[in-house]
């Protein structure tokens, strides 16, 4: 479902003095509206309400346009089936796993540059990487999160999810459906194997987790972590730190084998009706003072080397190039290609 803002003020009082000029000089009483509108997707929770409340109204007025954002899971497939020359949307933000399903179908460009977007010249390395489709504007780092009133030994390793004591007190994801989870599995191909695309070592690491208890999303690990279901799950450590100052007996953990990347990811439709807007977009949320905004707001990390963050924010996100360093990007293009065996695959281990 795609929900369109409220019109601004001064496109009513615009649209108002327009009205009057037409029924002074008797002019057609059909008036075209010139304010373009710029027609994106968006997540919801903490992150919406401040992109509603107080970003995107930024970006109307100074732009002067209206922006209309899509809330609504799933974007790639309403994105499929909407005409090419008249996509549904002008700016595509989703998972670097599904900006390269999209990629494939031609839904949206392969790579934006600072020739579109000229705040790409100031980003990490990272969120232009091969890896990436379009440009990664936040990262968040995937590792572990854990109870600290459990007694239990902060996690050090990946493999400290597979201990005795945490039969049945873990947590992971439902793979096919979740980045999380399919990140984590490549990682036990890491940590197990021979490196990330080492599947058979994965499927035997991750038959050793069961019991394990599996969620959707992450929103229904982090209830999982702050009601005690879980001691121990695989998480995005802003989807712990988020709760900082309010006194939850929760923490985040950096695995030594490293911390996998998830990137949140800007892109521009081919087809686009107003694409220059669209690179303005994300130019402008690319710029250091929104970036702050967002990484304080929702505690994601930024893709602007520029940004400077408040101490306790920039003591724990990812802020200089050797804590950057520390992200591990998967390919993508590879696991897409191999999703619907891996996704039999997973399901039988996680059934049987």
């Amino acid at each position: 479902m795609t929900s369109r803002p409220p019109v601004s003020r001064r496109t009513m009082l615009r649209a108002g003095a327009s009205l009057a000029a037409a029924a002074s000089f008797g002019a057609p009483a059909i008036l075209h509206a010139e304010t373009k509108t710029l027609k994106i997707t968006t997540w919801g929770g903490k992150w919406g309400d401040i992109m509603k409340g107080t970003v995107l109204p930024a970006f109307e007025k100074e732009h002067g346009c209206t922006v209309s954002a899509d809330q609504a899971f799933p974007y790639v497939p309403k994105l499929q089936v909407s005409p090419r020359n008249d996509p549904l949307y002008d700016v595509l933000h989703t998972n670097s796993n599904e900006q390269w399903l999209a990629v494939v179908d031609g839904l949206v460009m392969d790579r934006i540059t600072a020739k579109e977007v000229p705040n790409v010249a100031d980003v990490y390395p990272y969120a232009v990487s091969d890896k990436i489709v379009g440009v990664s504007i936040f990262t968040s780092a995937i590792g572990l999160g854990y109870r600290t009133d459990k007694g239990i030994t902060p996690p050090r390793s990946w493999k400290d999810l597979a201990d005795p004591k945490l039969a049945g007190a873990r947590g992971g994801y439902l793979i096919p459906v979740n980045s999380l989870g399919q990140c984590h599995l490549m990682m036990l191909g890491k940590v197990y194997g021979k490196g990330l695309q080492d599947l058979d070592a994965a499927y035997k690491a991750l038959e050793q987790l069961k019991p394990i208890k599996l969620v959707d999303f992450t929103g229904q690990m982090e209830k999982m972590l702050l009601s005690g279901e879980v001691t121990e799950g695989v998480i995005h450590d802003s989807g712990v730190y988020r709760y900082d100052g309010q006194n939850q007996p929760v923490d985040f953990a950096s695995p030594s084998e490293g911390v996998m990347a998830l990137e949140q990811v800007l892109n521009v439709t081919p087809g686009s009706k107003v694409k220059e807007l669209a690179f303005a977009y994300i130019d402008y949320m690319l710029r250091p003072d929104v970036q702050k905004l967002l990484a304080e707001g929702v505690w994601y990390s930024p893709a602007n080397k520029k940004v400077k963050l408040e101490a306790k924010y920039d003591a724990k996100l990812l802020t200089t190039p050797a804590k950057v360093a520390t992200l591990i990007q998967p390919d993508w293009k590879w696991y897409n290609a191999r999703k619907d065996d891996i996704d039999a695959r997973v399901t039988k281990i996680l059934k049987g």
